[in-house]
């Protein structure tokens, strides 16, 4: 009779064991002459020494495939306890499995053509107006990249600019008062990474939240880098973020030109940066149209509005020759 420890670290454990333990139980059935006992992370097991051998080796089959698709079924456990290879969920142009084995791609060509820049570019611009899912697929292939092991950690940013209203001064220490502006990205994380395994990473720094003001400096290897709302960082703001780039890292910086809400003596980088870095190798750009909008489809409808709108209100402003 031997000990072995067998340690789930890659796998969310709420995912891997299942409600009430489920899937713990199912494994301690198929596994009868094993004494198993499992505590967090760590799962210790007595018996046999080419049985606890085998035992540790589906564990293993089977954190991996619940560190991919975020779920583990009974149907599963039993296909990789009996040496069948499991019926994998279609992964066909998946960036990733969100939770629950939700599958995250690209909905149209643009986000297509995102996946596609950020693969074969170090810096993505990814500009166009709200609910094209540029956000949500720049995070989608931040966690990717994290997974795969890819980078070392994930880097999120965002200007501290209110949207046309004054919030004061927030209470609490600089995660607490830069946590508000940064909600769509953690909205987007939680689709994406199990609960657990989400707090894990923030502890730890592996997704790490940098205010643009902290930034200077910093040099910023092995990481996912994104910039979400660039269009509300001033010219030096966006040159020093840029220039933050380190090894083995990649760069995407969303936008839409049209939601600038700095002050009107305020020039936006975003826009200068698109002129200055224009057809410099090394960086794409995807631009988003309304037709590419994925949220509710009244949402496209409103922008649309706007548009007329705006460009009634600038022919009414312009004297008649």
């Amino acid at each position: 009779m031997i000990e072995r420890i067998v340690i789930i670290d890659n796998a969310d454990p709420v995912s891997f064991y299942g409600v009430n333990n489920c899937n713990m139980q199912l494994i301690r059935n198929l596994f009868p002459k094993l004494r198993v006992a499992a505590r967090g992370t760590v799962i210790k097991v007595i018996g046999d020494e080419d049985e606890t051998a085998e035992f540790e080796a589906k564990i293993h089959e089977l954190e991996e495939y619940c560190q991919k698709y975020n779920r583990l079924t009974e149907d599963v456990i039993l296909d990789i306890v009996r040496g069948q290879k499991p019926a994998d969920m279609r992964s066909d142009g998946v960036i990733i499995f969100g939770i629950n084995g939700k599958p995250i791609s690209a909905r149209n060509a643009n986000q297509q053509r995102m996946v596609e820049s950020v693969a074969h570019n170090d810096l993505t611009f990814a500009l166009g107006p709200a609910g094209t899912g540029k956000t949500y697929i720049a995070i989608a292939l931040a966690v990717r990249a994290l997974k795969n092991k890819e980078v070392r950690k994930i880097i999120l940013s965002r200007p501290a600019v209110e949207a046309g209203e004054k919030l004061g001064f927030l209470p609490g220490d600089m995660k607490d008062k830069i946590d508000p502006y940064l909600q769509p990205l953690y909205d987007a994380l939680e689709d994406m990474i199990p609960p657990v395994k989400l707090k894990e990473y923030m502890e730890s720094n592996v997704i790490q939240i940098a205010p643009l003001a902290f930034m200077r400096g910093r040099t910023l290897n092995d990481a996912v880098i994104v910039l979400d709302e660039a269009q509300n960082t001033t010219t030096q703001q966006i040159k020093m973020f840029l220039t933050r780039l380190g090894m083995n890292a990649k760069m995407i910086v969303t936008g839409d030109a049209t939601q600038i809400d700095l002050p009107r003596s305020t020039s936006s980088g975003l826009i200068q940066a698109l002129r200055i870095l224009d057809g410099v190798e090394g960086i794409g750009r995807v631009d988003f149209g309304r037709k590419d909008i994925v949220r509710h489809a009244l949402v496209q409808r409103i922008v649309d509005a706007y548009d007329r709108f705006d460009k009634s209100d600038k022919k009414e402003e312009t004297p008649e020759q």
